[in-house]
């Protein structure tokens, strides 16, 4: 069985990356703790795309923002169905986020991918 990925790419406010960093570092205990295999949260350090779609311009991020780029990885997509079922009904999430989210939820990016390469 292939391992499954749960992608996500997000414009988030330079201003806000500390906030961010802490309540994912809070998510990733959790996710983990259901039984997720790895969770990655990147923020962008180099953005040099020549004749290619940078980050930024994937993620229509503004000026005073910076990209983050994160993945979850699960034994299979049933898996990330129980994973993420338990970890939506777990109240630590809403917890991380009672001060509010720290960028706009509405502009990340989302994909659940099936994995046909791994080395």
């Amino acid at each position: 069985m292939s391992q499954y990925v749960d992608g996500f790419v997000l414009p988030v406010p330079k201003e806000n990356i500390e906030t961010y960093r802490k309540i994912a570092e809070g998510a990733a205990n959790i996710w983990i703790g259901y039984g997720a295999l790895e969770y990655r949260e990147c923020v962008l350090e180099d953005a040099n795309a020549h004749d290619m779609v940078s980050f930024p311009q994937l993620a229509a991020a503004k000026d005073d923002e910076t990209v983050v780029f994160a993945w979850i990885v699960y034994n299979s997509h049933e898996h990330r169905d129980e994973v993420n079922a338990k970890v939506m009904a777990d109240p630590r999430m809403n917890e991380l986020m009672e001060n509010g989210c720290p960028f706009d939820c509405k502009r990340m990016s989302y994909g659940g991918f099936r994995t046909i390469v791994k080395a």
